[in-house]
């Protein structure tokens, strides 16, 4: 009996009836979003302090407080903003691609059914018993609807909002205006998941091709990296013991040679500033040219900064600079 009561329960919040109670729940990716960028904020904080000198905090040891420890509280900031949310919605969109890859399946079974005088609700419970991947769940739930009396035009509404894609809203339009008109609705359906498979098998080879510049920008990101490490480790000591020679010589003063080793320092905050940008600005890019999806370029951004970060702080040799001739 309770059984009954709650399946009763279901079926009116299902139909929209009045005495249901409707609860707008927020988006686990938006949650993600909003507390990754509370903890960022936190880790912001943390790095202005340390640049002020009002916190003493180092991710590594033996280094003074300053401009680099404010880098790394800002990076690890911003990868607590960006890391959650592009992880989460990325999964998301894959979850949802996929429900719509074994779309045209179920389509094209539902138009066959329907050649047997079966109507639309009937026919769409009938294909409901086939295995289409992920898709699966989805149209049991609609074919639940159906059987307990929801109208055909809203279960396939609530499938809509359930998966919300440019995709399955031009595909519930469609059928729900044929389902409307009348009609063979049979062929209706033949020809959308024609068109549907057409536009899959569309977008699936632009993301192939698409493919080759997204691995040119990871190179060509990781060639940057290598560029900086050999500087860092062979062309700039060097120039700072030259330079730090010239100093101390008698080839330095009033006329003399100078080179200005001295703000070889800033030159590596620079560089260090730069793989920042080039990480987040080409995993942006690189989600956007491969699915067309800032979401999933938030993903490679997280992986980009991450590495760069993580080599140029704890892999790439420090450069220090001698103020005087003997020190």
């Amino acid at each position: 009996m309770a059984n009954a009561t709650a399946s009763v329960q279901r079926v009116r919040s299902i139909a929209g009836s009045p005495t249901s109670v409707q609860r707008v729940a927020i988006p686990r990716e938006t949650v993600l979003l909003i507390v990754g960028g509370a903890v960022g904020l936190v880790f912001w904080v943390i790095g202005f302090l340390c640049d002020r000198g009002t916190l003493s905090l180092v991710l590594r040891p033996g280094e003074p407080t300053g401009v680099n420890v404010a880098i790394d509280f800002f990076v690890i900031g911003l990868i607590c903003l960006i890391a959650p949310y592009g992880f989460a919605m990325t999964a998301k969109l894959r979850r949802i691609s996929k429900i719509e890859e074994r779309l045209p399946d179920f389509l094209r079974d539902v138009a066959e059914a329907g050649r047997f005088g079966m109507t639309l609700p009937d026919a769409i419970v009938v294909a409901s018993t086939g295995r289409y991947g992920l898709l699966t769940d989805e149209i049991k739930k609609m074919a639940s609807q159906l059987e307990w009396g929801v109208p055909v035009a809203t279960a396939l509404a609530l499938f809509e909002e359930r998966v919300p894609t440019p995709l399955v809203q031009r595909v519930v339009s469609i059928v729900t205006r044929a389902n409307e008109a009348g009609g063979n609705v049979a062929d209706v359906l033949t020809m959308v998941a024609r068109d549907t498979r057409e536009a899959q098998l569309s977008d699936a080879s632009r993301r192939i091709s698409m493919l080759t510049y997204v691995t040119v920008i990871y190179i060509s990101f990781f060639v940057f990296l290598v560029t900086i490490y050999i500087m860092a480790a062979v062309f700039l000591p060097q120039m700072i013991k030259a330079g730090e020679s010239i100093a101390c010589s008698s080839l330095s003063g009033a006329g003399g040679v100078s080179l200005q080793y001295a703000f070889v320092p800033v030159l590596f905050l620079a560089f260090l500033v730069a793989v920042i940008v080039h990480a987040v600005g080409d995993g942006v890019m690189a989600g956007v040219l491969y699915n067309g999806r800032i979401a999933e370029g938030l993903q490679h951004a997280t992986i980009m900064l991450s590495v760069g970060w993580l080599i140029m702080r704890f892999v790439v040799p420090v450069l220090t600079v001698k103020t005087s001739c003997g020190g």
